[in-house]
């Protein structure tokens, strides 16, 4: 098992950055492909990026790309998404999520952490 908690999250102004945390422990954080969703009210919990084991492979959603970058420090067990030219829209709960292998899809996910809210103002 794994236990991921994330960090990070803010209030911010349309055109900022964030840089978002995902701390993780238990099992060998090289084991598992992580992957960063987010949920806005009245909305399903959508995939905004993933990375392989390694960090060698990453995956983005469409309407961030561009824009998010994910990366990974095995040595730090930690997992990151680094969010540039924030919108008002992406304005949500952001959790990350962990598996033995890369998924864009949220039921693929056994593990999450609690999430961490972004706040984008116009």
């Amino acid at each position: 098992q794994v236990q991921l908690v994330e960090s990070g999250g803010g209030l911010v102004q349309a055109g900022d950055s964030l840089r978002l945390s995902c701390a993780a422990s238990g099992r060998p954080f090289s084991t598992y492909a992580m992957g960063w969703f987010r949920q806005a009210p009245g909305s399903d919990r959508e995939f905004v990026a993933g990375i392989s084991k390694s960090g060698g492979y990453t995956y983005y959603a469409d309407s961030v790309k561009g824009r998010f970058t994910i990366s990974r420090d095995n040595a730090k067990n930690t997992v990151y998404l680094q969010m540039n030219s924030l919108k008002p829209e992406d304005t949500a709960v952001y959790y990350c999520a962990a598996r033995l292998s890369y998924s864009s899809s949220r039921m693929d996910y056994a593990y999450w952490g609690q999430g961490t809210q972004v706040t984008v103002s116009s």
